[in-house]
């Protein structure tokens, strides 16, 4: 067994699922012999509920507070939603480790409809997901999509209360926290693109930290790493934040390949959605770097056409 440190300190938001997830790499870590805290803390992406985060700062937002806990010192590792992560991290700090992926898909939760062609015309639809809306006005133009933030409770709260008719959550957090009988149906992957990073956890360390890295190995899932740099290459390219409409979710094929699928559109033009997909052979795909220039590869061919 590796050198266990005397403690590790983890950086987490106090949200229910934000808490699940450093949980979760707290008892992987302590089965591996480390002593681990939790350093629990709130986000300003966590205090801004009006406004979408596209019009306040993008997902960084979720992650500051707790990055500044790794500067000075407070918190040794940050356990991130990686959807949530930044694609580019400040200068000083990595990423250090991409868990096992949970279920990566977008779910439709309702308390009467069970899929979406069953909601009626003009059904009211709650995300504050850009990615979200343009790939659900290009299956269903005529729902009522309507901005809906807050954690996973507040949001089935505001479902259960009657101020939507459902709303599309990622499936990943509903299963984490046992809250699965929720899912009124998991979309298809092909149908609802996912987002970069969705379903997986990522964990920051400070990149003057190495002796972490050893610690924090044993917990990566290699082919889950790939495919997810493949996709956060996606958005690199194209500028991503979460004022983009864009997907981007890579799948590991029986042949060894791995195949990226990505998607732009306009929220404004149901009509404009671009969909590309490119095929990487394994060796070519065997390397962070061979992950990332699959990614490029497929926002190049967004771009050509007709992404902006």
């Amino acid at each position: 067994m590796e050198a266990a440190l005397s403690k590790i300190v983890i950086a987490t938001r106090e949200s229910r699922l934000a808490l699940w997830q450093a949980e979760h790499v707290r008892s992987l870590l302590q089965e591996r012999g480390h002593t681990v805290e939790l350093l629990g803390m709130t986000t300003r992406g966590d205090q801004i509920l009006d406004r979408s985060l596209s019009k306040v700062g993008g997902k960084g937002l979720f992650v500051k507070e707790l990055e500044q806990a790794l500067e000075d010192g407070r918190a040794d590792i940050a356990v991130h939603s990686l959807k949530d992560v930044p694609m580019d991290l400040p200068d000083g700090f990595m990423l250090a480790c991409v868990l096992e992926r949970e279920d990566p898909r977008d779910a439709l939760v309702s308390p009467r409809y069970s899929s979406l062609e069953e909601l009626p015309q003009g059904a009211v639809v709650g995300t504050s997901s850009l990615r979200r809306v343009v790939l659900l006005r290009a299956l269903r133009p005529d729902l009522r999509i309507e901005p809906l933030r807050g954690n996973l409770d507040t949001r089935l709260r505001k479902l259960d209360e009657g101020q939507y008719d459902a709303i599309v959550l990622a499936a990943a957090g509903l299963k984490r926290l046992g809250l699965e009988h929720r899912i009124r149906l998991a979309f298809d992957e092909d149908r609802m693109l996912p987002a970069a990073g969705q379903g997986a956890l990522g964990i920051e360390i400070r990149a003057d930290r190495p002796e972490l890295n050893a610690w924090l190995a044993p917990l990566e899932s290699p082919k889950d790493a790939l495919a997810t740099a493949a996709e956060r290459a996606v958005s690199r390219a194209m500028g991503g934040s979460c004022s983009m409409p864009l997907a981007a979710h890579a799948r590991w094929q029986p042949s060894g390949d791995l195949r990226i699928d990505a998607a732009w559109g306009d929220p404004e033009r149901a009509d404009a959605l671009v969909r590309v997909h490119v095929l990487a052979e394994p060796d070519e795909v065997a390397d962070m770097a061979g992950a990332r220039s699959l990614g490029e590869a497929a926002a190049s061919l967004l771009r050509r056409s007709g992404a902006s």
